[in-house]
C-alpha cells in the first residue's frame, strides 16, 4: 500500500469526512531513510515537488561534531548509537535521525541535523 499524507477521512469525533476530490500526486509521501552506521557511504538523491531536490543519506560513519567550550567543529568517526527518542529499536539497528545521542571518537555527540532529509549528519558534542 502507498504512503499518504493527505487529511485524515475522520475527524476528531470519530466522524467520516467525504472527500471533494481524489488523492492527488502532492500528498504522496515516501518511506523514512532511517540513516544506519556503516563503514560504506551511501546516499540517493530524490526528486521532490518543484523540481526540488532532497539528498537522503543511507549510510555513514562520519559525523560533523561542533565542540561547545573550544568552538571547533570536526569530523569524526560515529562507532554506534547510544539512545533515540524517535524508536527504541532504532538503538539496536544503529538508525540516526534527529535527536539521538552517538558514540564518537570525540566523545558522546546528539544529532541536530536531519540525516534522511539534510544528506549530512551534524552533532553538538555532550558535555558529562
Amino acid at each position: 500500500m502507498a504512503i499518504w499524507q493527505g487529511a485524515s477521512r475522520r475527524l476528531s469525533t470519530g466522524a467520516k469526512v467525504w472527500r471533494a476530490a481524489k488523492k492527488h500526486k502532492r500528498e504522496m509521501g515516501r518511506p523514512a531513510a532511517e540513516t544506519q552506521v556503516s563503514d560504506k557511504i551511501k546516499r540517493k538523491i530524490v526528486r521532490c515537488r518543484g523540481a526540488n531536490l532532497k539528498v537522503k543519506l543511507e549510510k555513514t560513519n562520519y559525523a560533523n561534531v561542533f565542540d561547545q567550550a573550544n568552538k571547533v567543529c570536526k569530523k569524526v568517526v560515529v562507532t554506534n548509537v547510544i539512545d533515540n527518542k524517535a524508536n527504541k529499536h532504532y538503538i539496536r539497528r544503529n538508525v540516526m535521525t534527529k535527536g539521538a545521542i552517538i558514540e564518537t571518537e570525540m566523545g558522546k555527540a546528539k544529532v541536530t541535523s536531519r540525516p534522511g532529509q539534510d544528506g549530512v549528519v551534524n552533532a553538538i558534542l555532550l558535555t558529562e
